[in-house]
């Protein structure tokens, strides 16, 4: 049963991942995947490593590309049911908790494109499958599996060491902490280490940038309100509000039921995370991952509950629980997945920012292979495109070889650290970047064309970027104008 839903959502994603275009996050990790490295400005190497071995199987193909993303969601659907069977619970907690995942916007999203937070997602509810059963099995070989998770996190996502405060934080709160004398935990701990340490040589060689990164990208979020309802997230977002007693009955049997004191470290591995966000003002979504383990629980109290009703009762309590979960999930696949034409009139595309950065760019990249072609011969030489965005950076490096383009360069994140070229560009096409802040950085700058889609649709690029233009040379030359014009995104 468990692995019929994950086929059914499986081909769910593949049948609408081709429908729109790559996320701008998306073309920066394809971007990254061409210049792979132990470490990138943004995020850790795994995600770009999975994307480099995509493009080497599927090419250039919206499906093939995100097929990992969704093999990911897939899995953490059916380790989830799993879960709900080490608890004890039977086919009824098993297809409740999974759907519960399913039904999801978090994971459901999670599934459309591929970015770390996708693979982030399965490694901790494998973490919870873990120590589940480790608690029940008594077994300490389990820190094992534990610790190689947590590691291979580490190099997907830096969150996971909040996940790994409530590990400490359940360990040091309950029965647990008999394992601090056991070598299993600390051999787990060591793995844990071992795994991420070529990534942490890469901070310590590049001054520990990922931090000066995750410290802007935070201060932002707050100053713009992406912090703001961190509360209603957890029912909007990581979970349903048809689907919250579910999760609410989980918590309630990690921390508070008596034949659930086995399994309190489940509890602080939700708890210890969840006040850590809310204090730090993190986003609502960090915390998504925590809830599977939840619905698991909640799926074995329900199945419990059930079983003490007549069964006329019974009946009516699975069609009404299936049915909150089916119309829940009918409404997040609406606002999420692309069905129906492109068109400003779409409703997932008025409803959903992040469809909307999937479209436009193909048509940049041609827009920017017109203007090269109507560059004189001198102006060709020594030419490069320079770009305000990964995006831009992304699409360029993705289509532009098809265009024969010149190279791509960018001060944001990663890109920043491969320079400027050698010998330096004399003439540039200038994307993502605003006329008055080019005419005072570049020599003799023009507009050369525009940035828009054939679909009419408003998002980032058409409005904020619409200007191309084509300039010389950094008034206080390339070493100087690399030095400061390095910036985070």
């Amino acid at each position: 049963m468990l692995g019929g839903i994950a086929l059914a959502v499986t081909a769910l994603h593949v049948a609408t991942n081709g429908r729109v275009g790559l996320h701008r996050d998306e073309l920066q990790v394809l971007d990254d995947a061409r210049h792979l490295d132990w470490g990138f400005v943004a995020y850790p190497p795994l995600t770009p490593f999975i994307e480099k071995v995509a493009l080497a199987l599927f090419g250039v193909s919206l499906v093939g590309l995100r097929l990992f993303s969704v093999l990911a969601q897939a899995a953490a659907i059916v380790v989830t049911g799993l879960i709900a069977r080490e608890l004890g619970g039977r086919r009824l907690a098993q297809v409740a908790a999974a759907l519960a995942v399913v039904v999801a916007p978090l994971p459901l999203f999670e599934g459309t494109e591929f970015q770390y937070s996708s693979f982030d997602y399965l490694w901790c509810v494998l973490i919870a499958w873990f120590l589940m059963r480790l608690l029940r099995s008594g077994n300490p070989r389990w820190w094992l599996a534990v610790g190689a998770t947590i590691g291979v996190g580490l190099l997907t996502k830096y969150t996971m060491a909040f996940f790994v405060a409530g590990i400490v934080g359940g360990v040091l709160l309950t029965p647990a902490r008999r394992h601090l004398r056991s070598p299993w935990l600390w051999a787990g701990a060591a793995l844990s280490l071992l795994i991420f340490l070529p990534n942490l040589v890469w901070q310590v060689r590049h001054d520990l940038v990922s931090l000066q990164f995750l410290h802007f990208i935070h201060a932002r979020d707050v100053a713009q309100g992406r912090a703001n309802g961190f509360l209603r997230d957890q029912f909007l977002i990581n979970t349903s509000l048809l689907t919250a007693p579910l999760w609410i009955a989980g918590l309630y049997y990690f921390l508070c039921a008596r034949d659930g004191t086995r399994f309190r470290l489940l509890g602080w591995l939700y708890a210890v995370p969840f006040v850590l966000y809310l204090l730090g003002r993190g986003r609502g979504y960090y915390l998504g991952a925590a809830y599977p383990m939840l619905f698991a629980a909640g799926g074995l109290l329900l199945e419990r509950w059930a079983g003490t009703l007549s069964l006329a009762w019974r009946r009516a309590v699975y069609a009404a629980t299936f049915t909150a979960m089916a119309g829940g999930g009918a409404f997040a696949g609406a606002v999420i997945l692309p069905f129906g034409a492109i068109s400003p009139d779409n409703f997932a595309l008025r409803n959903n920012g992040d469809l909307r950065e999937q479209i436009g760019w193909p048509e940049l990249v041609a827009e920017v292979a017109r203007i090269r072609d109507s560059l004189t011969p001198a102006e060709r030489e020594d030419l490069a495109i320079l770009t305000g965005n990964y995006g831009e950076t992304g699409a360029l490096g993705l289509y532009g070889p098809a265009y024969g383009l010149p190279r791509v360069i960018s001060g944001t994140n990663t890109a920043w650290y491969r320079g400027f070229g050698n010998p330096p560009p004399r003439t540039l096409i200038v994307v993502g970047i605003s006329r008055p802040f080019a005419d005072s950085r570049f020599e003799s700058c023009r507009l050369a064309g525009h940035n828009a889609n054939p679909y009419g649709i408003e998002n980032e690029e058409s409005r904020d970027h619409p200007d191309i233009l084509v300039c010389g040379p950094p008034r206080a030359g390339w070493p100087e104008f690399w030095k400061r014009s390095r910036w985070f995104g």
